[in-house]
């Protein structure tokens, strides 16, 4: 009796012990921006922004439920909630999860997230094991400590994979560099008789000041960049927007309480030259 007393008392302390260490995570408070509180609309036809100020959250409705793209941080997971529902729709018809890349300034939320609403997470396989383990083993972030509640997967994703969802297709482009699974998404999306093809993009900015040569935990590193931005200058769509609302000038293209306009996201212009200077910094990275 004794010793089963004791091994019970072995393992709560070992559950409280994992459910502590699952709690606690490095978010720094970054730019202001990132919290701040945004008025939620609808980009084009079925696809809605319900993101912060500058960290972008899509709601991609359709049929059969509902997909959310990226969660801000750990204390957005209320904003998004209230955006959703204030667009008139149900924060429990969300039933596939997806992100840009994982970093917690876009994964913060997704485990708060996926446990209220049950809904599956879809990851590009290559940040599969950094979602795991809440950014722990990040080549860049995990170095400097930043970290976000970890998230297990439901389903691991590769260049080019469908996914499908009532009457909705995503393709998943697999946009490395930024982090070894970062991706784009590209979907088209009905307005009236219009149909838009809309390119969700993971714009692949350097994140490191760091000699690439010395990153051994991303040898790839710089291949992958390259990839990437050769990738993407390559890509046909008609509108674009981004993980961050910064990226794709959001606030200069649209305030708070302008009428429904999707062509004000087309801009290919500012696309390429975000690009350009990228490959510029690349060229000139050590």
């Amino acid at each position: 009796m004794k010793r089963i007393l004791l091994l019970a008392i072995v393992c709560a302390l070992l559950c409280v012990s994992v459910s502590a260490w699952s709690q606690k995570v490095n978010e720094p408070a970054g730019n202001p921006e990132w919290a701040k509180p945004y008025k939620p609309f609808r980009i084009a036809g079925n696809l809605y922004y319900v993101g912060t100020y500058d960290l972008a959250s899509y709601l991609i409705v359709t049929n059969k439920g509902n997909i959310l793209i990226n969660t801000g941080l750990s204390s957005s997971a209320g904003l998004i909630k209230k955006n959703i529902e204030t667009l008139g729709f149900k924060f429990s018809d969300i039933k596939i999860l997806l992100t840009n890349q994982a970093h917690y300034d876009h994964l913060g939320a997704m485990a708060a997230i996926k446990k209220q609403t049950g809904a599956q997470f879809y990851v590009d396989a290559a940040d599969a094991e950094v979602c795991k383990a809440g950014g722990a083993n990040d080549y860049e972030m995990g170095h400097l400590g930043m970290s976000f509640q970890p998230v297990i997967p439901d389903k691991l994703l590769k260049d080019k994979d469908v996914i499908r969802l009532g009457n909705t297709r995503l393709t998943l482009l697999h946009h490395p560099g930024h982090t070894e699974g970062s991706c784009s998404f590209l979907l088209d999306v009905a307005d009236g008789k219009r149909l838009y093809k809309v390119l969700i993009a993971n714009i692949p900015s350097i994140i490191t000041d760091k000699p690439f040569s010395k990153i051994p935990a991303y040898p790839r590193i710089r291949e992958d960049y390259a990839y990437t931005l050769q990738a993407m200058q390559e890509l046909q769509f008609e509108l674009w927007v981004a993980a961050h609302a910064s990226q794709f000038q959001l606030h200069s293209k649209r305030k708070e309480g302008d009428a429904y306009n999707p062509s004000v996201f087309t801009d290919r212009k500012g696309y390429d030259k975000l690009l350009e200077d990228i490959s510029g910094a690349l060229k000139n990275h050590p």
